[in-house]
C-alpha cells in the first residue's frame, strides 16, 4: 500500500517537471511571434530620407547608370531639367521634385524581354552602389485615385504608379551628388524606370527692367515681352501696366530710340478677331506710353495675331509664349 501510494506521488511530480518547461516554451514562442509582427509591419511615415546612410560610390552623371545590355528605351525618354515625380513611400504615393529621367523599356531588336533579368540587373547594380530599397509592392486603388490628377506626367513615357502594378523603389543618399531616388516596374513584355535627383525649385523670372529693354533693343534689335491684358480685351492689367511703364523709363532714358510695338498671339480661335484684338494691345500700349510723355512720332502699333508664331503652337507651354508683345527697333 505504501509504495503504491509512493510510486503516485512520484510520478505526478515527474509530470508537473515536464509541463513546466512546456508552459514557459508556449510563452517564450508567442512573445517572440509578437515581436517579429511588429518588426516586420512598420508603421506609417517610419521612412526618412535622414536615417538613411549615405553612398561613397561613384556614381557618375545623371541618369547615373545605363540599361542592361540587350535592353533599350523603346521610346525618346521624359527629361526634365526641373519637374515632380510621385514615389511609394510607405505605399503613400508622394511628390519629389528635381531633375528627372522617365523612359519605357524593351529588348532590342532580336533579343526577347524577360522582366527577372531587367530587375535583377537594376536591383543587384543599385545594392552595390549603396541604394536603400524603401517599397517593394502595390498601391492601392484609393491611393491611385487620391493622387493621379496631381501629376503632371500622368500617361506619359515611362509612368508609374498604377493601381496593382508591382513598383520597387529604391534611394541613394551621397554628399556629393544629393538624394537619388530610383523606381522601377516590368511584366514580361517590357519595363519602366524613373530616376530624380532631388533638388529645390529655382527661381528663375526676373522683374523686367528699362535697363534690359534698352540692352534688348541696342543688341538684338528687339524686346520680346510679356505684358497681361484683360482676358479677351486691350486693357492692360495691373502688373501689365508696370511692364509698360518700364517701357516708357527705357524711352525716356535712351531719348534717339525708336520702335514698332507689335502685338501676336497663339492659333487658338478665330484668326480674324485674333489680329483684332492684337492690334488693339498694341495701339494700347502705344496710347499708355504717350500719356507717361513720350513723344508719339517715335512709336507705331500694330497686330499680327497668330501670323508669326516665335515657336510652334503644339502645347500649351508654347502657346504661351507666342501671346507676346514684341518691341522692335526702328532705324
Amino acid at each position: 500500500m505504501k509504495k503504491g501510494i509512493l510510486l503516485l506521488a512520484a510520478t505526478t511530480m515527474i509530470l508537473s517537471c515536464n509541463q513546466a518547461p512546456k508552459e514557459n516554451q508556449n510563452k517564450e514562442v508567442s512573445s517572440e511571434q509578437t515581436s517579429n509582427k511588429e518588426e516586420a509591419s512598420e508603421p506609417a511615415g517610419s521612412f526618412n530620407i535622414e536615417n538613411t546612410p549615405y553612398s561613397d560610390a561613384d556614381l557618375g552623371d545623371f541618369p547615373f547608370f545605363t540599361l542592361p545590355k540587350g535592353l533599350k528605351a523603346q521610346n525618346k525618354p521624359l527629361q526634365k531639367n526641373f519637374d515632380v515625380c510621385f514615389f511609394p513611400v510607405n505605399g503613400v504615393m508622394s511628390p519629389i521634385e528635381g531633375k528627372l529621367y522617365k523612359i519605357n523599356v524593351s529588348a532590342e531588336q532580336g533579343e526577347e524581354f524577360s522582366q527577372r533579368y531587367f530587375e535583377k540587373s537594376i536591383a543587384d547594380y543599385l545594392q552595390s552602389v549603396g541604394a536603400v530599397k524603401v517599397f517593394d509592392g502595390e498601391i492601392k486603388r484609393e491611393e491611385y485615385e487620391r493622387y493621379h490628377k496631381q501629376d503632371p506626367n500622368k500617361g506619359d513615357e515611362g509612368d508609374i504608379g498604377y493601381a496593382d502594378e508591382q513598383i520597387k523603389f529604391y534611394v541613394i543618399r551621397t554628399k556629393e551628388k544629393g538624394n537619388i531616388y530610383v523606381q522601377f516596374s516590368a511584366n514580361n513584355a517590357s519595363g519602366k524606370l524613373n530616376i530624380l535627383q532631388e533638388e529645390g525649385f529655382r527661381q528663375t523670372i526676373t522683374k523686367v527692367t528699362a535697363d534690359e529693354i534698352v540692352k534688348d533693343l541696342t543688341e538684338k534689335g528687339k524686346s520680346i515681352l510679356y505684358i497681361n491684358f484683360e482676358v479677351d480685351k486691350s486693357n492692360i492689367s495691373t502688373d501689365g501696366k508696370e511692364v509698360v511703364n518700364q517701357i516708357g523709363e527705357a524711352l525716356k532714358k535712351e531719348a534717339s530710340l525708336k520702335i514698332a510695338i507689335e502685338g501676336h498671339t497663339d492659333n487658338t480661335g478665330d484668326a480674324t478677331y485674333n489680329k483684332k484684338l492684337s492690334d488693339e494691345r498694341a495701339n494700347a500700349v502705344l496710347i499708355d506710353l504717350v500719356k507717361q510723355g513720350v513723344v508719339k512720332s517715335r512709336l507705331s502699333a500694330k497686330g499680327f495675331g497668330a501670323e508669326r508664331p516665335l515657336v510652334a503652337n503644339d502645347s500649351e507651354v508654347n502657346k504661351a509664349k507666342n501671346r507676346r508683345v514684341e518691341l522692335v527697333k526702328v532705324k
